[in-house]
C-alpha cells in the first residue's frame, strides 16, 4: 500500500469529508501532509456547508465544495457535476458512507482511496484501502495514517484555523473582563446518550471556580440555549454574575475557534468543540459517557479523560437502550467527584492553577492565523 500511494501523481486533490465537526478538525492535519507531498498540485475540500469555516482560508487549500447535510437531489446532482468537472486523479473519501461512496465515484478519480472503517457500500468504490485504519484505532491516528502511508509520518501534526481580526477582537472582548482561570464548558451533544447531567457540570465548575478565584464560559449551540442558560444560573447564583459568560448559540465557528484558544481551562462532554479546543493547544478535560477515550479522545498528553466504568460503556449507542433504574446508567455512574478530581489533575499539570492577568497576545501563534 505505502509503495502504491507514495507513488501516485496528482495534480487535482479531493478531499471527501464532509462531517461533523470533531471528525473535520482530527482530519486538518492531513492538509500540510498533502500540500508538502504534492507542492503544486490543488487541492479542494467537500464540505458540509455550515461547517465551511473549519477549512475556509486556509493556506493549503484551493478550493471548497459545500454540500448541505440533506440536499434535495437538484442540490445533490449540482454536486456530483461539480465533482465531476474537478477532473481529479485523487479522492481520499474519510466519511466512508454511501454518501460519500457515491460521490467518489462520481469523480471518475484514477486514485480512489479509502479507510478500513467504510460501511454502506462505500469500500466498494475505493480501490486503495488505507490498512490498519480499523475501529480500533482512535479517529486522529486513523487520518494520520494517510500521513505514514505517504511516507510523512513522522513530521509534526500541524492545526491551523484561520480567524478574522474581528472575530478575534469579539473573543478578546468577551474575554477581556473574567477573573482567570478561564474554564469553557461545552455541555451540548448530538446523542443523548453524551450529555453528561447539566448539574453536575454545575457542581464540577462551581468547585473549580472557588478553588482557582476564576471564572466560566458556556459555549454550545442555538439548540443548548435552555439547558444552558439553566447551567450559567446555577453557576451565577454560586460564583457571581461577574464570572459567568453565556456564550451558548452567539458565536461562529471562527469565533469560537478564537474563544476556545483564548481560553485556559476546557471542560466538555465528548464532541466537536472538545476536539476544537485539544488541537487548538487548549488543556482539555473530555467526559466520556457512550463513547470510548481512547478511541475518541484527542491525541497528546495535556489533557485529562474521565470515563464511566458501567458495563455498556464506549456502546456509541446515540439513545439509552435501557429503562427504569439502568436508563443512562452512564450517567448516574460517572460522579461530580471523579470528573472534579480528572480536573484537578488537568489544572494541576497544566501549571496554570494561579489566576492570569493578562490576555493572549493580540496576534495569536499557530494554530490560529488572521485574515482581515
Amino acid at each position: 500500500m505505502s509503495q502504491e500511494l507514495g507513488h501516485i501523481s496528482a495534480r487535482r486533490i479531493a478531499i471527501i469529508k464532509p462531517s461533523a465537526l470533531g471528525d473535520v478538525v482530527q482530519a486538518l492535519p492531513l492538509l500540510p501532509v498533502l500540500r508538502r507531498r504534492f507542492p503544486t498540485s490543488s487541492l479542494t475540500w467537500v464540505i458540509q456547508r455550515e461547517l465551511q469555516d473549519l477549512v475556509a482560508g486556509h493556506p493549503c487549500v484551493d478550493g471548497l465544495i459545500c454540500v448541505d447535510r440533506r440536499p434535495g437531489w437538484s442540490a445533490a446532482a449540482s454536486t456530483l457535476r461539480d465533482l465531476r468537472r474537478g477532473r481529479f486523479d485523487l479522492v481520499l473519501d474519510l466519511q466512508g458512507l454511501l454518501r460519500s461512496a457515491v460521490m467518489t465515484f462520481a469523480t471518475g478519480a484514477r486514485w480512489r482511496v479509502g479507510l478500513e472503517t467504510a460501511r454502506e457500500g462505500a469500500g466498494a468504490v475505493t480501490n486503495l484501502t488505507i490498512p490498519r485504519t480499523g475501529r480500533e484505532m482512535p479517529a486522529y491516528a486513523r487520518y494520520w495514517r494517510v500521513a505514514e502511508e505517504l511516507g510523512l509520518g513522522t513530521v509534526p501534526r500541524e492545526f491551523w484555523i484561520n480567524v478574522t481580526t474581528q472575530d478575534l477582537a469579539s473573543s478578546r472582548q468577551w474575554l477581556s473582563q473574567l477573573p482567570r482561570p478561564i474554564f469553557g464548558v461545552q455541555w451540548g451533544a448530538k446523542w443523548s446518550t453524551k450529555r453528561w447531567p447539566i448539574d453536575r457540570f454545575a457542581d464540577v465548575l462551581t468547585r473549580a471556580g472557588h478553588r482557582y478565584a476564576g471564572s466560566v464560559v458556556i459555549v454550545g449551540g442555538g439548540g443548548d440555549r435552555d439547558a444552558c442558560g439553566n447551567l450559567a444560573r446555577q453557576l451565577t447564583e454560586s460564583l457571581g454574575d461577574e464570572r459567568v459568560l453565556d456564550l451558548t448559540g452567539r458565536t461562529s465557528i471562527k469565533q469560537l475557534a478564537a474563544v476556545l484558544s483564548g481560553l485556559d481551562f476546557m471542560v466538555s462532554n465528548d464532541s466537536g468543540p472538545m476536539h476544537l479546543a485539544a488541537e487548538l493547544g487548549t488543556p482539555t478535560l473530555g467526559i466520556f459517557t457512550c463513547t470510548s477515550s481512547l478511541r475518541s479522545g484527542p491525541p497528546g498528553d495535556q489533557h485529562e479523560m474521565v470515563s464511566t466504568t458501567v458495563a455498556c460503556a464506549a456502546s456509541y449507542r446515540k439513545e439509552c437502550p435501557w429503562k427504569g433504574s439502568q436508563h443512562l446508567a452512564c450517567h448516574s455512574e460517572l460522579t461530580a467527584d471523579r470528573v472534579w478530581e480528572g480536573l484537578v489533575r488537568l489544572v494541576e499539570k497544566s501549571g496554570r492553577s494561579t489566576p492570569e492577568v493578562d490576555m493572549p497576545p493580540t496576534v495569536p501563534l499557530v494554530p490560529l492565523r488572521l485574515t482581515a
